[in-house]
């Protein structure tokens, strides 16, 4: 089945939550086509696929931190192949050039000027393999890309596609020739999410599907890059109430005086999460709700989402990583705290 871009709905507003649901139900049934067509090759990780959807209709870049062979390029890769747009994946080494990645200019004798080379960054979709491995200069320019949409070529600059997305991936084991990645750029990552093993009854599965040299089954293009556009005009009309506004404020701002909700967290963060914390929250959230069929937030939409939001957000102190203790922890102890509206 493929899903095509519909003719434009009307311009005037959805009434009400109810209309919009039934809106939402109507159109995400691309969602569950996806997720029915990745599963031809993946084992699981619905939670990881749910992410990357959540990244898609937000508009916003994704990063994946777990150990090899858990499947994180696989995941990416079936996703790219469910949409009908450009992939390009950058396999990220320490010494990768920003030339490599965003083109340069190359001059043409014939014509006696400089023609840009355009790099793999002009594409819909990027996966940024290890990304914690290619040193400053190119995590520079792939910042102007994220933060901006566009890369600047010889004082020109060049719009990238709509839609653009960075999927990326990192090893939080493996620590020999990576780099640090800069606070500001790790804050324009929407999510980062944690990838786990799979249970015991997945990885059967897995090895009764991939147990022998046989690839991977491939995923087909099934939807149009006009159809997530749709997608993320219904989403922005999502209906958040006053009061999960202001959960979504106060968890926020318990993240920068901890205090407020437990003397024990004060000598735990060093830093607490900028304003985009607080917007990608709740555009997440509104995503959420958009893939559960939803024309509404609840709050278990802030409750699940508030860890991927926030765990790249929240620097914690030398002693908090003395003591061993993680930023999903503080994150759990602040919702325990917080009352729930």
């Amino acid at each position: 089945m493929s899903f095509s871009r519909r003719p434009a709905p009307p311009k005037s507003p959805v009434a009400s939550t109810d209309s919009l649901g039934a809106e939402i139900q109507r159109q995400r049934v691309w969602v569950d086509a996806v997720k029915a067509e990745m599963a031809r090759a993946l084992v699981g990780q619905q939670l990881l696929v749910d992410r990357l959807l959540v990244g898609i209709l937000t508009n916003g870049h994704v990063l994946l931190e777990g150990v090899p062979g858990l499947a994180k390029t696989l995941t990416i890769r079936s996703l790219a192949g469910c949409l009908s747009v450009d992939f390009r994946r950058v396999q990220f080494t320490p010494d990768l050039l920003p030339a490599d990645l965003i083109g340069t200019m190359i001059y043409n004798p014939q014509a006696g000027e400089f023609r840009p080379k355009l790099g793999p960054i002009f594409a819909n979709l990027i996966l940024a393999d290890e990304i914690n491995r290619a040193p400053a200069k190119v995590q520079s320019a792939l910042l102007e890309a994220m933060a901006e949409r566009q890369v600047t070529l010889a004082e020109k600059t060049w719009k990238l596609p709509d839609p653009f997305l960075v999927l990326a991936t990192q090893n939080p084991i493996d620590q020999e020739g990576t780099y640090q990645l800069p606070e500001a750029q790790l804050d324009r990552f929407l999510l980062k999410v944690t990838v786990g093993y799979p249970s015991p009854q997945e990885e059967r599965q897995i090895l009764d599907m991939m147990g022998t040299s046989a690839k991977p089954p491939e995923t087909r293009a099934i939807i149009e890059p006009g159809v997530i556009l749709e997608s993320r005009a219904l989403v922005n009309q999502v209906y958040i109430d006053d009061s999960i506004k202001d959960y979504i404020v106060n968890l926020i701002q318990a993240t920068r005086h901890p205090q407020t909700v437990s003397q024990a967290l004060t000598p735990l963060i060093r830093a607490g999460a900028s304003p985009r914390g607080t917007i990608n929250l709740t555009l997440a959230a509104r995503a959420r709700a958009y893939i559960a069929g939803r024309g509404y937030v609840i709050p278990q939409d802030i409750k699940d989402l508030a860890f991927d939001v926030l765990r790249h957000r929240i620097l914690l102190t030398y002693e908090a990583e003395a003591e061993g203790v993680t930023s999903e922890q503080v994150i759990q102890e602040i919702l325990n705290h917080l009352p729930v509206p």
